[in-house]
């Protein structure tokens, strides 16, 4: 087994070991959602509380390591392949501890989710920028348009630039923890914007190499 595959099975295990080890120690239902001011306002029964996350989690890790296998392009995944791993296992990080903060809440522990949530999608944020930067043209992985699935050009560019914007809404995500009342604001604001405008980027970019590669016609 590759390295990263066992840093990965080893997290999933690690998942329903601290479910398991918790389970006796959580309320039935469980705190399991809480809205934007730091308040609990969604439970579940106690078996989904406790597993629902290792699940989902498994079911992830399976859907990630199964794409360089089925995309058609997987050998440009290769190129990039250990900065693919890196992000699998910071995703599997970041939802264990969402998980962890569930558990320990239900268990008397009062960590704000509003204070574990922004820094762990700021750094995903920030790593999704390093792994689009290195990223090859494929069909699952980066700024996948019409426009950048079209031209290896295109592709670099705009996954190159969207990658710059989302390290700098990784950083905004992290501020966002300051500013508590404006936390989804500081997260969901840069991410639909770098959605959008690297969209209309790469078509633009895809524009201007048609018209560099058309021949002007002699009469």
């Amino acid at each position: 087994m590759r390295k990263a595959t066992v840093i990965i099975t080893g997290l999933i295990l690690l998942s329903f070991i601290v479910s398991i080890y918790f389970y006796p120690r959580v309320p039935d239902p469980m705190a399991t959602h809480w809205n934007s001011r730091g308040e609990v306002d969604g439970y579940m029964p106690k078996f989904w509380g406790a597993f629902f996350m290792p699940l989902v989690i498994t079911g992830l890790a399976v859907l990630f390591l199964a794409i360089p296998r089925i995309d058609p392009k997987k050998e440009n995944i290769t190129k990039f392949r250990k900065y693919y791993d890196g992000f699998i296992i910071l995703l599997i990080l970041f939802m264990l501890t969402v998980h962890l903060q569930v558990l320990l809440w239900n268990t008397g522990i009062r960590i704000s989710p509003n204070a574990v949530i922004p820094v762990g999608i700021g750094l995903l944020f920030y790593y999704i920028g390093v792994l689009m930067e290195n990223a090859e043209r494929n069909w699952f992985i980066g700024i996948r348009t019409p426009w950048t699935l079209s031209s290896d050009r295109v592709w670099r560019k705009t996954n190159r630039l969207g990658g710059k914007l989302f390290r700098i809404a990784g950083i905004a995500a992290v501020l966002g923890t300051f500013f508590q009342k404006l936390v989804l604001f500081f997260i969901l604001g840069p991410a639909l914007f770098i959605a959008g405008f690297t969209a209309v980027y790469s078509y633009l970019e895809y524009q201007k190499e048609l018209k560099e590669t058309e021949s002007p016609i002699k009469i």
